[in-house]
């Protein structure tokens, strides 16, 4: 099983605030200042974001592709 397929599995198309602060390891209100703030995870995060009314969610192959998560060569190297 590839992390594409884990995380489409896990969270669908589109992921919460929650669900990618849990991903992060942060908290919900913490991930919410963190995004509200120019930080470098807003910066790559904000584009993934998708608003429906009211509500914010996050496009879970970008949210992948921001991450790295798909190459642990990448994340050594991104450290």
């Amino acid at each position: 099983m590839t992390v594409e397929e884990y995380l489409l599995d896990r969270f669908g198309p589109l992921m919460s605030t929650a669900e990618v602060a849990g991903l992060l390891g942060r908290s919900s209100d913490g991930f919410r200042v963190a995004m509200y703030s120019d930080t470098d995870i807003s910066r790559r995060l904000k584009p993934t974001m998708l608003r429906v009314g009211r509500r914010v969610y996050f496009r879970t192959l970008q949210v992948k592709d921001v991450l790295l998560l798909d190459d642990p060569a990448q994340l050594v190297a991104a450290r």
